[in-house]
């Protein structure tokens, strides 16, 4: 056992950093026996100081001035629990500077901005450890960077917000409308008074973009991922998913092209068959299902958010991070040596599910069918329902390009026949 303790820095005391600060108490000696060296507390840096927390602090580790606190020098380490892209970019580039290894659970900086963040890293030998920025609890991050290092990771799908998947599995399960389940979440906690990251795909998109990058050793930001929410998602889409044999997730998709040697990364809702591993996570949980030619196919699942389970990733790191500084040696760093191109959107492929509002007459299925050959999409089943006023058509089809897709619907939306395109959904997973 070292007998010199190795300095933390805290950088927010929320929901996560109050957690954090638990655990290192409560489990000092436990942590200090993995470590081999324990780990003291230096400061802690909030917004209000006199705050009240869950947990009883040291006022004396109590500042306000953040930069202070990772630019002394002495910290080892510093974990960041703030969020946002600032003060936290800066804050983290200075205890780099600094000589402190970090721990965050940005997602949203690190898909951002992670190549300015890494860059810093390297140039000063230090660790950044992120495994709380996605999927909570769920040992995710490492296993693709370490322990799939010798394999070929093909394709990353997961659910990956626990908040959208509450909603949608309330909605399939209860039969509540959007709304209402949405109203649940809230009052339940699981979502935000206002929650836009979470229901229109932002959230999961940032960590699409991590999961894109890590699996495929190539950057991938924010801004490549393909993102749609799940407000549009209707009762009547839930309902066509369950005729199918399917139930409608959000899903975090990111894929290897080895034709092109391209990635894809794309978040949206989609119905997948209800005997997919990834159909029965239920309640705000998630998982991600990771596909390998080696390893094949293997799923990982548990709580995706919270205080202790985010905290419990957020210790993970910090004792790797605090064994490798007792060794004075880095860990593994960015993998980004492919460089491989992002595919747009369009060229995604996918099976799509189309109800169509029609007139009751004949040859509706006749003009509709060559719609979709004339742009080259195949159709698997078609389905027609309803007399009159109520007449519908259910297309499945076969796997297609987003593009060729887009092309059909807008074509059908010209047609005298179509009174309504009412509901366009892809179908993975099968």
């Amino acid at each position: 056992m070292n007998d010199k303790p190795l300095k933390v820095g805290l950088l927010g005391c929320g929901v996560v950093g109050t957690e954090v600060v638990r655990i290192l108490t409560e489990q000092a000696d436990h942590l200090a026996a993995r470590v081999g060296a324990r780990l003291e507390i230096a400061g802690i840096a909030v917004r209000r100081a006199g705050r009240e927390r869950d947990i009883a602090v040291d006022p004396s580790l109590i500042t306000t001035d953040a930069q202070a606190l990772v630019s002394r020098g002495d910290l080892d380490l510093v974990i960041e629990v703030i969020g946002g892209l600032e003060p936290a970019r800066g804050l983290i580039l200075s205890a780099l500077e600094h000589g402190a290894s970090v721990v965050t659970a940005n997602k949203a900086l690190l898909a951002e901005d992670g190549p300015t963040l890494f860059a810093a890293a390297e140039k000063y030998q230090r660790d950044l450890y992120f495994e709380a920025a996605v999927a909570g609890a769920i040992p995710i991050l490492r296993p693709l960077r370490e322990s799939l290092a010798g394999d070929d990771v093909t394709r990353v799908m997961g659910i990956v917000n626990g908040t959208t998947n509450y909603i949608l599995d309330k909605m399939d399960s209860t039969g509540a409308g959007f709304d209402e389940a949405l109203e649940e979440a809230q009052a339940l906690g699981y979502a935000e008074a206002d929650p836009t990251a979470d229901i229109e795909g932002f959230d999961a998109a940032a960590k699409a973009a991590l999961l894109a990058s890590l699996a495929f050793h190539t950057r991938v930001s924010i801004a490549d991922v393909h993102r749609e929410g799940i407000t549009d998602v209707t009762a009547t889409d839930i309902a066509s998913a369950r005729e199918m044999g399917c139930v409608v997730k959000s899903l975090a998709i990111c894929e290897l092209d080895e034709t092109t040697d391209s990635v894809s990364a794309r978040v949206y809702p989609a119905m997948i068959p209800a005997n997919h591993p990834l159909a029965s996570v239920r309640d705000a949980y998630n998982a991600v299902f990771v596909e390998s030619k080696a390893a094949g196919q293997l799923m990982f699942y548990g709580r995706g958010a919270g205080g202790a389970p985010t905290a419990s990733a957020v210790l993970g790191d910090l004792v790797s991070a605090a064994r490798n500084r007792l060794k004075g040696v880095p860990g593994v760093g960015e993998s980004s040596y492919t460089q491989r191109a992002v595919r747009p959107m369009g060229d995604a492929v996918t099976r799509y599910h189309v109800s169509l509002d029609v007139a009751d007459k004949a040859g509706v299925l006749a003009a509709v069918a060559h719609a979709f050959a004339e742009h080259d999409v195949s159709i698997q089943t078609v389905r027609q329902e309803g007399r009159g006023s109520d007449a519908q058509l259910v297309v499945v089809t076969h796997t297609a390009t987003d593009a060729a897709l887009s092309a059909t619907v807008e074509t059908l939306r010209d047609m005298d026949i179509v009174r309504e395109v009412s509901s366009v959904m892809r179908v993975e997973g099968g």
